[in-house]
């Protein structure tokens, strides 16, 4: 039997006239942003540890020159066992936090629409974001130099820091390791 409605099968879908796209974006943004407002009160449980990723060229950005420097695009940071301060700030946007570079504690002020992806490798999950890119670099305009801005101090390191292995996450050859 025959109908003269498309049911779609066959071809592409229509576009839609509802923001699916958005609405998935968002929720997926607020499964970070509770993530990082748990950890910034209950601290991390667990294996559980996050990777952000962000626009360091992106309006509202706030690192240290040395760092901006070193990634002038984009910023990949680990939150596990050496962080400090982490607030996350709904009202303003804003994720900020405390991380010890090279010895050097800092201060990173980042708003949630630079941030470009979330992962907690623990549980295997990873959520990437889009995001609207400055057309240009963009530099905050400060009087202050590096050299002007007293470090801050990290706290003392955690009894289970330890070095992460990102060999777990790399895509391995058809057949395992021969070694």
């Amino acid at each position: 039997m025959s109908d003269d409605h498309d049911n779609g099968i066959d071809g592409d879908l229509p576009e839609s006239l509802l923001p699916y796209d958005d609405w998935v974006e968002d929720a997926y943004r607020e499964v970070m942003l509770r993530a990082l407002e748990h950890a910034a009160v209950e601290g991390l449980p667990g294996d559980h540890h996050f990777y952000l990723t962000f626009l360091t060229n992106f309006p509202g950005v706030d690192i240290p020159a040395r760092l901006r420097a070193q990634y002038p695009h984009d910023m990949t940071i680990v939150l596990q066992h050496q962080f400090w301060d982490l607030k996350v700030n709904r009202e303003t946007g804003i994720v900020s936090v405390g991380l010890s570079f090279g010895g050097i504690g800092s201060m990173l002020v980042i708003p949630v629409a630079a941030i470009t992806a979330f992962a907690d490798p623990h549980v295997r999950m990873a959520l990437r974001f889009s995001t609207d890119e400055p057309e240009e670099d963009f530099e905050i305009e400060t009087e202050e130099t590096a050299e002007d801005i007293e470090p801050v101090k990290p706290p003392a390191p955690h009894e289970d820091a330890q070095v992460v292995s990102l060999d777990a996450f790399r895509k391995r050859p058809p057949g395992g390791d021969k070694n």
